[in-house]
């Protein structure tokens, strides 16, 4: 039997390697970008087209290459960044590993412009599939640029995987901001199909922030600085009022890399512990500067991953500095007794002559018995009088109406509803509206007597589920009714949420939305759905993306079903909202009018039902 285990072709080996390494646009356009910051630039521009699906171009004006440095970037285990073993452990690029260029090239066709500084012509490369197709010299400027061209064209398989282009757009901002927000020195610009998407100037890390994420994060941040011996810590947290229902916006950095880290996150939503909604986070942008003798960062491919010598210090650290800074700048709640309960900034001091007693004036002719007719002036002036005056006067002759009340009897008030039908719950007959009797308890459940005993409905979860399903008949329909807005507002988003928004524009008009696009990352809302009580148009597209993308992460939705639940948990009316009668009872005919009145969106049930036996069971023996 002949030998059967064989080395494989390197084009091969580079294609199975790129499936971890580049496993989407973003990916490589993390890999091309951080190959400029190591190059030394302070200038790099992302141009991209088709959601990096037909070009991803990075330019930069770094160090450059020479030619046959040109030719060695697209092999295998080639890098500049380590020579031995030992370096791994001082390592202070974003890239070590010399795997990215290879197995780029070999799902790509990459073409490479490169000149170092002190080199009058530059070079240019071409390769296709892992092979080379030519390089000769070339006239370009100080620095690199690369495109990569038809990414995935000789794997169907992978390319067929991707996402729609507002998706993989979304991926590559997020990528972006994250190298943006750990080099704020350096220029960066991106377009995606001929539009400038970013245009972040070189600044502060404050200024980096609100380049990215909007003017209204200037008055979030609040700052964050320890250092000690173990590590250096600096950044922004935001404030508690500000934090959202999604994760998305927490960045942790390590020596400028950017990692996730649930101990380390763990850390700072103790120091918010108490400040913070229910299931809501903050944001925050950290930078931890340690020795990289002290981490090892070569886990994953993706570099994402570090480990630590010590890492509950660490986690005590950055949970104490956060604290703090909480603290120092009066973010967290405190009493001040001294201040409190002292009035004396409220005295004026006046000199003794300038202070005069108050007086008080009195008609002695005031009778409030007298009628309207007969009352002068005067006497309505004075109506407050002394309690010692004595009555004068004769009686009213209508003095008896003093003390009518008008007399409604409870069915009367009972009769006020707008539908008269009778439903079942559980096989047992639900009273007609017109004989209901009900109650509201705790503000939360509205209780309703049957013929077998009573039931109990959750009011919020009952009108979740009636919002729901008018909202995906809307949808199927395109018949959302839009209330307009007397004054329009625009709202700036950042360029994530600004590309979902984009990725649900029609859907989210069919819901009764009348939002149109103005300008960079803005939209005008010029209406919102009728059956949505909201003041802040800001607030519910924030909302509304917020409780999408935490659906999709969790729940993988159906779009549509997705847009419909979300919008329904943020309009429908919450616990301890006090309800009238009518509101009760339209309410209830609402709920058995949908096809699953008794299953809310989460799941559980909406009504409790109690029998005259089980409470018979209850109480007697």
């Amino acid at each position: 039997m002949s030998d059967i285990i064989q080395l494989l072709p390197d084009s091969v080996a580079n294609q199975i390697a790129a499936g971890e390494v580049v496993q989407r646009p973003a990916s490589a356009v993390k890999e091309l970008v951080e190959n400029a910051i190591d190059s030394g630039a302070d200038k790099i521009q992302l141009i991209l087209k088709d959601a990096g699906k037909a070009l991803i171009q990075v330019i930069d004006n770094g160090c450059g290459m020479s030619a046959t440095d040109a030719r060695m970037c697209f092999e295998r285990h080639a890098t500049s960044k380590i020579r031995k073993a030992e370096d791994l452990f001082a390592i202070r690029t974003m890239g070590f590993r010399g795997e990215a260029m290879a197995s780029i090239a070999a799902i790509a066709q990459v073409e490479t412009k490169t000149r170092r500084h002190e080199d009058e012509l530059g070079n240019c490369i071409i390769i296709e599939g892992s092979e080379v197709i030519s390089q000769e010299p070339c006239a370009t400027g100080a620095g690199t640029s690369t495109s990569i061209k038809n990414l995935f064209y000789n794997t169907p398989a992978r390319r067929n995987f991707l996402k729609s282009n507002p998706v993989e757009l979304r991926h590559i901002i997020d990528e972006f901001q994250r190298v943006a927000l750990a080099h704020p020195q350096i220029f960066f610009t991106m377009h995606h199909d001929g539009q400038e998407v970013y245009h972040l100037p070189a600044s502060q890390l404050k200024q980096r922030i609100v380049h990215l994420f909007g003017n209204n994060y200037n008055q979030r941040l609040v700052p964050v600085e320890e250092d000690t011996t173990i590590i250096n810590l600096r950044g922004f947290v935001g404030k508690p009022e500000f934090a959202k229902r999604t994760r998305g916006e927490q960045f942790f950095f390590v020596n400028n890399r950017f990692i996730k880290d649930n101990y380390l996150n763990h850390a700072v939503m103790t120091a918010f512990e108490e400040l913070l909604p229910e299931d809501t986070y903050p944001f925050y942008v950290l930078f931890i500067d340690i020795d990289p003798a002290k981490i090892d960062i070569n886990v994953h491919p993706t570099k994402t991953e570090i480990k630590y010598q010590d890492e509950k210090a660490i986690y005590a650290i950055i949970r104490s500095a956060v604290k703090r800074s909480l603290g120092r700048y009066n973010i967290t709640p405190t009493l001040d007794f001294d201040q409190e309960n002292s009035i004396e900034h409220l005295i004026t001091a006046k000199p003794l002559e300038q202070i005069t007693p108050p007086g008080i004036t009195f008609n002695p002719n005031f009778n409030p018995f007298d009628t309207p007719a007969k009352a002068t002036p005067s006497s309505r002036e004075g109506s407050y009088q002394s309690s010692n005056n004595p009555y004068r006067g004769g009686m009213p002759n209508n003095w008896e109406t003093l003390y009518e009340i008008s007399k409604q009897p409870t069915e009367q008030a009972q009769q006020e509803i707008l539908l008269d039908a009778s439903f079942e719950v559980n096989n047992q007959a639900v009273s007609k509206n017109s004989e209901r009797q009900l109650f509201q308890i705790h503000n939360r459940y509205i209780l309703s007597q049957i013929k077998s005993g009573f039931m109990l409905i959750n009011q919020q979860a009952a009108h979740e589920r009636i919002l729901y399903e008018r909202f995906l008949l809307q949808l199927q329909n395109h018949s959302g009714t839009s209330q307009q807005s007397l004054f329009p507002q625009s709202v700036t988003l950042n360029g994530s949420d600004f590309a979902l928004l984009m990725e649900l524009l029609p859907d989210i008009k069919a819901l009764g939305f009348d939002i149109r696009e103005f300008g960079k990352n803005t939209v005008v809302v010029d209406g919102v759905p009728a059956d949505v009580n909201q003041s802040s148009e800001h607030q519910l597209l924030e909302h509304l993306l917020e409780g999408f993308k935490n659906n999709m992460a969790i729940l993988k939705l159906d779009k549509r079903d997705n847009l419909a639940r979300t919008l329904a948990r943020n309009a429908a009316t919450k616990a301890g909202v006090r309800l009238t009668l009518e509101e009760m009872n339209l309410l209830i005919d609402q709920l058995f009018a949908c096809q699953m009145p008794n299953s809310a969106l989460n799941g559980k049930p909406v009504i409790s039902t109690f029998t005259m036996n089980e409470l018979a069971e209850r109480f007697e023996k």
